[in-house]
C-alpha cells in the first residue's frame, strides 16, 4: 500500500504569495515599501513608482500647523466714532395710592391714559409706546395693618422729533398730574451702520499701526493677518432725569449732544523672516 504524497512545497508557495498582500493591508498611507505592482509592470518589466497624492485634508492640516508655529504679533486696536442721536427714549410712570386695590388701579389707569393721549397728540405713534411694568403694593402702618394700596404703572415712549422733545415731555407729565413721574431719558442713533463701519475702520487702523511698530522694532516684515476678534461695540449714552419736570409748566430743556460708539478689535499678524534669514516658521529669534 503506497503512502500519500506530501504537498508541503505547494503550501509554502501559497503562503509566500500571500505575504505581500498581507503586508499591503497592514501598511498605512505613509508606508515606504513599494507594492509589487509598482515595482514591475504588467509584462514583468520595471515600471515607475506611482506618484504621491496630497489630499485636501492633509494640505489643510499642514497649513494649520504652519499657522500655529508661525511667529506673530498680537495687538488690540480701538476705534471711536460720534454721531448726533435721532431718537429719545423716555421712561414715564404714574404712581397712585387708594384705599382698595380696585380704586388704586382705576386711578392709575386713568392717569396713564392721560399721559398716553398727550403723547399721541404730540405726534408719537402707537408703535413707539410700550407699557413697561405694572405693580401693586400694600401700604402698612406700624402695627403691620394694611392702610391702602399703591399702584405703579410704567410707559416707555420713543420720541423721534427731538426739537419738540422737551415740550412733549412736559405735556405728558402735565397730563398725568401729580401722579406722573419721569424716571429718565436716553438717546440713541437708530441707524448706526455707517457709524459702526467708521469705528471698525479706525479700530483696525489703530491695531495695524501698533503691529507695524512692533514688527519694525523687531526687524521683521509684517506678514498676513492670521486672526481678528471683535468685542461687542459699546455706546456712551447720556441720561437725564428730573422730578422738577412734574411740578413746573416750563418745557424741559433737552440737549441730545453726540452719541459715541467704541469698537475694540484684537488682530494677530504673522511676522515674516527678516532679509537674509532662512528660519523655519517655528524658529525663535
Amino acid at each position: 500500500m503506497s503512502k500519500p504524497r506530501v504537498t508541503v512545497p505547494a503550501l509554502v508557495a501559497l503562503m509566500t504569495l500571500a505575504v505581500p498582500s498581507s503586508s499591503l493591508l497592514l501598511a498605512g498611507p505613509a508606508a515606504a515599501t513599494p507594492s509589487p505592482a509598482s515595482a514591475t509592470g504588467a509584462a514583468g518589466g520595471t515600471g515607475a513608482a506611482a506618484p504621491a497624492r496630497t489630499t485636501a485634508s492633509g494640505a489643510a492640516a499642514t497649513a494649520s500647523s504652519d499657522d500655529q508655529n508661525r511667529e506673530s504679533v498680537l495687538v488690540t486696536g480701538t476705534g471711536k466714532a460720534s454721531g448726533e442721536p435721532d431718537v429719545l427714549t423716555a421712561s414715564f410712570a404714574v404712581e397712585v395710592t387708594g384705599a382698595t386695590v380696585s380704586e388704586a388701579l382705576d386711578r392709575a389707569s386713568a392717569a396713564a391714559t392721560r399721559v398716553r393721549d398727550a403723547l399721541l397728540r404730540a405726534g408719537v405713534v402707537k408703535a413707539d409706546l410700550q407699557t413697561a411694568d405694572v405693580s401693586v403694593n400694600a401700604q402698612r402702618n406700624n402695627a403691620n395693618k394694611i392702610t391702602g394700596y399703591t399702584v405703579n404703572q410704567g410707559l416707555t415712549a420713543k420720541l423721534r422729533n427731538l426739537p419738540k422733545a422737551g415740550a412733549t415731555l412736559t405735556a405728558a407729565i402735565a397730563a398725568g398730574g401729580d401722579a406722573a413721574r419721569l424716571n429718565g431719558v436716553s438717546f440713541a442713533i437708530e441707524d448706526d451702520a455707517a457709524l459702526l463701519a467708521e469705528a471698525r475702520k479706525r479700530a483696525f487702523a489703530d491695531a495695524r499701526a501698533k503691529a507695524a511698530l512692533y514688527a519694525r522694532e523687531a526687524g521683521r516684515p509684517l506678514g498676513r493677518v492670521l486672526k481678528i476678534t471683535e468685542e461687542t461695540p459699546s455706546y456712551y449714552r447720556d441720561s437725564y432725569s428730573s422730578d422738577s419736570v412734574a411740578m413746573s409748566g416750563a418745557a424741559a430743556p433737552i440737549e441730545p449732544g453726540l452719541q459715541q460708539l467704541t469698537v475694540t478689535v484684537t488682530v494677530e499678524w504673522a511676522l515674516e523672516p527678516s532679509a537674509g534669514r532662512a528660519d523655519s516658521p517655528g524658529h525663535e529669534a
